[in-house]
């Protein structure tokens, strides 16, 4: 091993809070990093947009409550499947997908970086296509939008 660059040994906690119009997420990782890792905290009845990614790829460990998985199979149906704890669910890149809290829940969500686009298929907050660009904003949009009725 060469030499070692201690500078960026700083050891510090680290938490982010970002607020979200279906709960909030817990970000336990600086967005410099390599990769993401975060807590997602979904409220009852709320569902986070029905998405796919360009260039980033999502684990999940359902922490606490219940949660359902509203993800694209194989052939390109999208299925309900309740996610269950002590198990991973991955999505890829280009696979659509969704969540929703059946109960108020926490996910553990690990990532590649918050990068490329997110393409908002679906959703209850009017919210469009997430962009490297719309990420400068700290609410991405949605703080002044009015709630569309679930269907």
């Amino acid at each position: 091993m060469g030499k070692v660059d201690r500078s960026k040994f700083k050891n510090l906690p680290y938490i982010k809070k970002v607020p979200k119009p279906w709960g909030f997420e817990l970000h336990f990782t600086p967005g410099n990093l390599p990769y993401m890792g975060k807590i997602l905290h979904i409220v009852k009845g709320k569902r986070l947009s029905l998405q796919l990614h360009d260039k980033k790829m999502e684990s999940w460990f359902l922490l606490k409550g219940k949660a359902v998985m509203i993800i694209e199979n194989n052939t390109g149906e999208m299925k309900n499947v309740e996610m269950k704890m002590g198990f991973g669910y991955t999505t890829h890149i280009g696979q659509k997908h969704r969540l929703m809290g059946t109960s108020t829940c926490d996910i553990l969500e690990v990532s590649t970086p918050e990068i490329g686009n997110t393409y908002r298929l679906e959703d209850d907050y009017a919210r469009g296509t997430e962009t490297d660009e719309s990420r400068k904003d700290p609410h991405r949009g949605w703080n002044n939008l009015k709630v569309k009725s679930k269907k």
